[in-house]
């Protein structure tokens, strides 16, 4: 009975042990499925402030489904709470809601590489297990949250490529687990925080691209954890940080700021480790430093742009893997012999890609221990120095690509050899002494794109077939030689062509019509040669053509191709000093004064009025005007003609009809009161043919009857030339105008000639006159004493 009593109450109370054990389970079950639907409605929400999502991502974020499941979305197994959210490269636009503060259990975040604007919103400073947070390579704007410094457990920031603004918050530096910092490719302005240095796990500090000012705090120095410092690309100044702790640094890039002050001159001690230096525009001065070569792992050393002075260690052939040496734009050697001695000591580094040491001081020759550099040097760049001599040695360097030889003291001849570079894309020769003329081993160079060979002194003819091989070249330069000979119609074969200049040389001949095939050129400039001939036509064709120059002693004529005006890109045409004539188009580059220049061609005319060109006539344009105007003027006249005789005729009509009915005095024949003409003007009308008008009707009848009686034939024709010549007289007498009457003694001694004439006709008689009723007789006297 006892045992059967002992039994039950075990059996109870292991009952009310799993019965209790069940209560206390179900409360974690209840409150994960209770905080699993809050992560729920939280992306529900943040979903809602997203659009574009051109690649499906949210599609399957929908209230039907447990978000665990959804794309992008991780879960804790144990609390089913969202742990991870990554929706990175989706084509997501829109903004980020302030909802996801309320993901509380989140560690990761990528929202990178999407197109997201709005602000960051400072919610996100509550998630505090948060340790990745990816937010890079958006349109994201404002400042970055001081909440952010709450997230102490955060080990990466990345807000690269945003145009986030303001200052970095000091309170980033909270963040104690941090080791990775990227805020590159910003709008950031203000200092760097000096609150940056209490971060002692940082490995990566990015801030490169900002407007970040002031200096680099020296607690930057203490971040001995650091591999990777960028900080190029600001307007920071001072000196370089303290670098005696940086014994993991990697790549420091502090390039295109305002620093100054000396490089350390310990830093091959300190910085064992470095594999790249980029240091370049700034304005650092000293001595590069002589512990350099104890870097051994050195890759990249590029401190180009500084102020630089002194000589370059000559054992720089410790750096093992050097690939790339740039120390271009500085101060460096002494322009004597023996400054390139430390190119020999560079044969060490087997795997040597690139030396530029271009724009320094450096003197004396070019060390024939070059041809033993690395067969993997792709980049030569010599240019801007004081170097002489001849560059034979070049032509060994067999895998080069680009060498720059340009603004030395060099002489003697181009070097054949370098015919024995296939792979070079780019020769500049330029500002040198070199003579004679272009090897014709240069034609084995077919992967040039760039060579410029201008100011020096070369001479001679373009070697055949020499442009034909250059299929990808871009820029030609042979300016400021001796050249002669025609241009090579070979020039055709550039179709990638886009700056030529053949200027300052003696090239005669045509231009060559096939120029008009390299329709990429944009540049060309051929003045001061010989050239003659006409524009070619083909110039129409270059339709990205902007600078074209064939002025000063060319004898280049005809007339200007009107088809120029059509190249809408060209802003500068040089024409001066031709032969041209014709017409100047008026449209295009044509109406720039300032971009049009056409001095020296006399025969020029037209143009806009700007140009203040003279007017051109075209011969036929001039012959078509002068049929026009002939064919209007005639007409006029004739109008003019039968409107007179027409008014004449009336007028002479109604007057003799008034005459014969007696009805009008001499001086009244001559005012109607519509035509008011003085009895001058009416005889000078009347002149010659209209003047029998003006004779009285007895005098015509007297000369009928005495030609009748006398028999003379020629009677009236006489007496027509006696009454024109009295008429003359009386007119040349009345002028109005003193200056044009005949003097006193003329008119006297003509009427006494005249009254001789007439008195041999022998057909008036003083009686009869007199017989004659007073009225009629207005005969030779009373014509004579009218006038």
């Amino acid at each position: 009975m006892e045992i059967s009593s002992l039994k039950n109450q075990r059996v109870l109370l292991l009952f009310v042990i799993v019965f209790a054990l069940l209560i206390v389970s179900s409360k974690p079950a209840a409150l994960a499925f209770r905080n699993n639907e809050n992560d729920k409605l939280a992306l529900l929400a943040l979903k809602d402030q997203l659009v574009g999502d051109s690649h499906g991502v949210l599609t399957s974020w929908n209230a039907s489904s447990d978000c665990f499941r959804w794309q992008g979305v991780r879960c804790g197994r144990r609390h089913r709470r969202v742990v991870s959210l990554n929706v990175s490269s989706s084509g997501l636009a829109g903004s980020i809601s302030p909802v996801i503060g309320n993901l509380t259990s989140l560690r990761q975040v990528n929202f990178s590489n999407n197109r997201l604007q709005g602000s960051i919103p400072r919610e996100v400073g509550y998630l505090r297990r948060l340790r990745f947070l990816s937010l890079e390579f958006n349109h994201l704007t404002s400042k970055i949250p001081e909440e952010l410094g709450n997230c102490s457990d955060l080990q990466e920031l990345a807000f690269t490529a945003n145009n986030i603004s303001g200052e970095i918050p000091v309170s980033l530096g909270d963040m104690k687990s941090l080791i990775y910092l990227h805020l590159s490719y910003n709008l950031l302005t203000g200092t760097i925080p000096s609150s940056l240095g209490n971060i002692s796990s940082m490995k990566v500090l990015s801030l490169q691209h900002n407007k970040l000012t002031g200096i680099i705090p020296d607690s930057i120095g203490r971040l001995s954890y650091l591999e990777h410092i960028y900080i190029a690309e600001n307007s920071l100044s001072g000196s370089l940080p303290p670098m005696d702790n940086f014994s993991n640094l990697l790549v420091v890039d502090a390039a295109m700021n305002h620093l100054s002050g000396n490089l350390p001159a310990e830093i091959g001690l300190f910085c064992p480790n470095l594999e790249a230096v980029f240091i370049g525009f700034n304005q650092l001065s000293g001595e590069i430093p002589r512990s350099l070569p104890n870097i051994s792992n050195m890759q990249v050393f590029d401190i180009a742009e500084n102020g630089l002075t002194g000589p370059v260690p000559d054992n720089l052939g410790n750096l093992k893997n050097l690939q790339l040496f740039n120390i271009a734009g500085n101060y460096l050697g002494s322009g004597k012999e023996g400054d390139l001695d430390f190119i020999s000591s560079l044969i060490n580094c087997s795997q040597f890609q690139s030396l530029s040491i271009s724009v320094n001081k450096f003197g004396g020759q070019i060390p024939d221990s070059i041809a033993n550099l690395s067969t993997w040097l792709l980049e030569l760049y010599m240019g801007d120095n004081q170097i002489s001599g001849t560059p034979i040695s070049i032509g060994n360097l067999q895998d080069l690509q680009g060498l720059n030889l340009g603004y030395n003291h060099l002489t003697g001849t181009v070097p054949s050899s370098i015919g024995n570079l296939p792979r070079l894309t780019k020769l500049d020769l330029s500002n040198n002494k070199f003579e004679g003329a272009i090897p014709s081993s240069l034609r084995n160079c077919k992967s040039l794109q760039s060579l410029d060979l201008s100011q020096n002194k070369l001479n001679g003819r373009i070697p055949h077939q020499l442009f034909g091989a250059f299929h990808g070249l871009f820029l030609l330069n042979l300016s400021h030689n001796s050249f002669t000979g025609l241009l090579p119609s070979d020039l055709s074969n550039l179709k990638n062509l886009v700056e030529l200049y053949v200027d300052n040389n003696n090239f005669v001949g045509e231009i060559p019509m096939t120029l008009g095939e390299c329709l990429e050129l944009r540049t060309i400039f051929m003045q001061n040669n010989s050239f003659n001939g006409t524009i070619p036509q083909s110039f129409s064709s270059l339709k990205s053509l902007e600078n074209l120059d064939l002025s000063d002693n060319n004898n280049l004529f005809g007339i200007i191709p009107p088809e120029l005006q059509k190249l809408r890109f060209l802003v500068r045409l040089n024409l001066s000093f031709n032969q041209l004539e014709g017409e100047v188009p008026k449209h295009g580059v044509f109406q720039n004064a300032s971009g049009f220049s056409f001095f020296g061609n006399k025969d020029i005319c037209g143009g806009v009025q700007k140009l203040k060109l003279p007017k051109c006539f075209n011969e036929k344009s001039k012959k078509n005007g002068k049929v026009l105007s002939t064919k209007i003027i005639t007409g006029m006249v004739i109008s003019i003609v039968i409107g007179s005789v027409l008014v004449l005729l009336l007028v002479y009509l109604s007057l003799r009809r008034k005459a014969r009915m007696g009805r009008l005095t001499a001086p009244a024949l001559f005012d109607d009161g519509y035509l008011r003409l003085s009895l001058r003007n009416f005889c000078t009308m009347a002149l010659q043919q209209g003047l029998e008008g003006m004779i009285d009707v007895c005098l015509v009848e007297e000369i009928d009857e005495n030609r009748q009686r006398m028999r003379r034939r020629n009677m009236e024709e006489e007496i027509r030339e006696c009454l024109v010549s009295f008429t003359k007289i009386g007119v040349s007498c009345s002028a109005e105008v003193a200056a044009d009457r005949l003097r006193i003694k003329m008119p006297s001694l003509n009427s006494k000639q005249l009254k001789q004439g007439c008195l041999e006709l022998d057909f008036i008689e003083e009686t009869t006159c007199k017989q004659q009723k007073p009225v009629k007789c207005v005969s030779m006297q009373g014509l004579t004493g009218l006038l």
